[in-house]
């Protein structure tokens, strides 16, 4: 079983600035694309920020220039780095990952989620 757990949620200041991190665990053999979603309150969840094994990002309208998706692949481990941080970035962060478990050919992803981590900015 893999878990993915995320840290570094708080309640921040309009301007202000958060660092997510999350930390997968278990068995893993590869990680895949990591990625950031956040659900915001009465909202369907959205992919924020995505990062691939090769180090190639994407990141939704919302956030382009204000957040930074980065990876430590020799710690199993995604970051998100939030600056300039407005009352609409509240919500919910979930981390994301496509994870093989066992080697093989072909190798099998399978999806895992974090269990959030909840991002307050006030105004």
């Amino acid at each position: 079983q893999v878990q993915l757990v995320e840290s570094g949620g708080g309640l921040v200041q309009a301007g202000g600035s958060l660092r997510l991190s999350c930390a997968a665990s278990g068995r893993i053999f590869s990680i895949d694309d990591m990625h950031w979603f956040r659900q915001a309150p009465g909202n369907q969840r959205e992919s924020i920020a995505s990062i691939t094994s090769g180090g190639t990002t994407n990141y939704a309208d919302s956030v382009k220039g204000r957040f930074t998706i980065s990876r430590d692949s020799a710690k199993n481990a995604v970051y998100l780095q939030m600056n300039s941080l407005k009352p609409e970035d509240t919500g919910v962060y979930f981390c994301y990952a496509r994870v093989a478990v066992v080697a093989g050919q072909p190798l099998y992803w399978y999806q895992y989620w974090g269990q959030g981590t909840q991002v307050t900015v006030s105004s």
